[in-house]
């Protein structure tokens, strides 16, 4: 592959790389941090992508930083929230969230994720199975849910629902958002981000953090490429439509672990 080609590829695949650096750490700053070492690391040593789908080769690349950084989460500076995410975290199967968001998040094959990991395909398909089970037992939340969709609503309501999770309700516009939030505080918001009176789930969420503090949001748009900018604030889950239960199963768990622990029922 030439260079031209190589920039070409890790360009279009680059976005996805952050999306899913961040879920790891669940933080922007810190995801962005793995995505810039590891295009140092591809630069430096060219080799790592030599012979692989660029795609495989780009998070294979990350893992290789990973592994060696000892998979630190969070935001490094000591708080409490970041104390927390670690606590919980300690008690998975080791690599198993790994395998869990390239599977469900990413969309990768067990084979993909297994070279990516540099493991046996059937460890990654347990990985994957482990993860599923251990972070759906983790936390019990409040959850918002901001779509104007009925039908694409009542599915994640129902998705969140099988978790065990409490929906707290769902809005179609930003101002209904901003009154249900007012009546019950949500551990998680799941929002679109174009909303039936024309407004923008962006700026409702915007908005809802600006009162409630710190709440993590999953973002399901059929635009991720909007929400995928460099830009901050950015999201730290973000799945495209179509999505698949998997998928929001997978993120509501992983964004549980990285929200407060005040107020939610450890099971």
């Amino acid at each position: 592959m030439s260079s031209a080609e190589l920039a070409k590829s890790i360009g279009r695949d680059l976005p996805y790389l952050r999306r899913y650096a961040r879920a790891l750490t669940g933080s922007q700053t810190a995801g962005d941090n793995y995505a810039a070492a590891t295009l140092e690391a591809i630069l430096s040593d060219r080799d790592v992508m030599e012979g692989r789908d660029p795609r495989v080769g780009l998070f294979r690349a990350f893992h290789a930083i990973w592994q060696s950084s000892g998979q630190p989460v969070a935001d490094a500076d000591g708080s409490s929230r970041s104390k927390r995410a670690q606590a919980h975290l300690a008690g998975l199967t080791p690599n198993s969230r790994e395998a869990l968001l390239l599977n469900s998040i990413e969309g990768m094959r067990y084979d993909q994720i297994a070279e990516i990991m540099q493991i046996e395909q059937s460890e990654a398909e347990d990985l994957v199975r482990i993860a599923m089970d251990e972070m759906g037992k983790s936390l019990r939340g409040k959850v918002m849910v901001i779509e104007d969709e009925t039908i694409i609503a009542m599915d994640l309501k129902g998705i969140v629902q099988a978790l065990g999770h409490e929906v707290t309700g769902i809005a179609r516009t930003h101002s209904a958002a901003i009154q249900l939030a007012s009546e019950i505080r949500p551990d998680l918001i799941l929002a679109d981000i174009q909303l039936a009176d024309g407004s923008s789930g962006v700026d409702a969420v915007n908005e809802l953090l600006g009162s409630l503090g710190e709440v993590p949001v999953i973002f399901i748009t059929a635009f991720p490429e909007r929400l995928l900018t460099g830009d901050r604030p950015e999201p730290a889950f973000l799945i495209a439509k179509p999505y698949t239960e998997d998928q929001v199963s997978s993120a509501v768990s992983q964004a549980m672990f990285f929200a407060s622990t005040e107020g939610l029922e450890a099971s």
